[in-house]
């Protein structure tokens, strides 16, 4: 099977397919040829697409992903640099949510763009389990102060390094610091052996928090969350995750109380020139 075709009548015999390809897999035997694949075409290719997503003028198909069914970059939507600057900038982590839930459109949507995050070789290891109910929230936060407390029991110091003590009691006093009242809480997992599952996962996250914020939702990483997940057994199994993975994130999502007027000052970056 031909792993991808080129119109020839579209094809302007440029190589930009050919530069384009991370893996070096496609080449113009002549300049006034059509690309070709290599013989080792298809054990390297990461189905990363950029041989498509360059072509200016939509010759390039692979045998998976044509250029028609590629939705064109609409220029008059890229972010100037002044509105990328102040959207990075203006982001907060939300820890005052309400109530009201976020429906599940939106939540997918959310998925679905968390999607597009980099990942090594596109390998793309990231799985979803998104806790929906409010109720159930609150239960897996209940999870999380057990764990909590049996970290208390045996390692003190340990526990009263990392707040545990803290929020402990806030809980018994009726304050819910694990989630901050969101309504939803999303897992992110993938296979606990895989070597690059922390930064891919991380990746995914951070665009969906990202997107979050260009939507009107709230969201913040909920780290008391997924080292429950992966240190209490209870919790991990109320979430039914496979066994053979491991959480490397979780974020808390809705609709925030609050609204940011302005942007506080971060420290400078401290960086090495060499």
């Amino acid at each position: 099977m031909v792993p991808f075709s080129v119109d020839p009548e579209k094809c302007k015999n440029d190589g930009i397919c050919v530069k384009a390809c991370p893996t070096q897999i496609i080449q113009m035997k002549s300049p006034e040829g059509i690309p070709v694949p290599t013989e080792d075409f298809e054990e390297h290719c990461l189905a990363c697409g950029h041989c498509v997503a360059a072509c200016p003028t939509g010759a390039f198909s692979l045998d998976w992903l044509s250029s028609e069914e590629c939705p064109p970059i609409e220029r008059e939507l890229v972010l100037s640099p002044e509105q990328a600057e102040q959207f990075l900038r203006s982001r907060r982590s939300i820890r005052n949510f309400n109530d009201t839930p976020v429906e599940r459109p939106l939540l997918g949507k959310l998925l679905e763009i968390a999607c597009y995050a980099p990942s090594a070789k596109n390998n793309q290891p990231w799985h979803w389990t998104v806790v929906e109910e409010p109720a159930k929230v609150k239960q897996c936060a209940s999870f999380v102060i057990d764990w909590m407390r049996s970290v208390i029991k045996k390692t003190p110091t340990i526990a009263e390094s990392r707040g545990f003590v803290r929020v402990v009691a806030a809980w018994d006093s009726g304050e819910e610091r694990i989630c901050r009242g969101a309504p939803h809480v999303i897992v992110a997992h993938a296979e606990k052996n895989y070597g690059f599952g922390a930064e891919d996962c991380a990746l995914a996250l951070s665009y969906l928090e990202l997107f979050a914020h260009a939507i009107g939702l709230g969201a913040c990483w909920g780290g008391y969350f997924y080292s429950a997940t992966n240190s209490y057994p209870p919790l991990f199994k109320a979430l039914g995750l496979p066994k053979d993975h491991r959480a490397f994130g979780a974020m808390m999502v809705g609709y925030p109380q609050l609204n940011y007027c302005r942007i506080p000052l971060r420290y400078p970056p401290r960086v090495t020139w060499i």
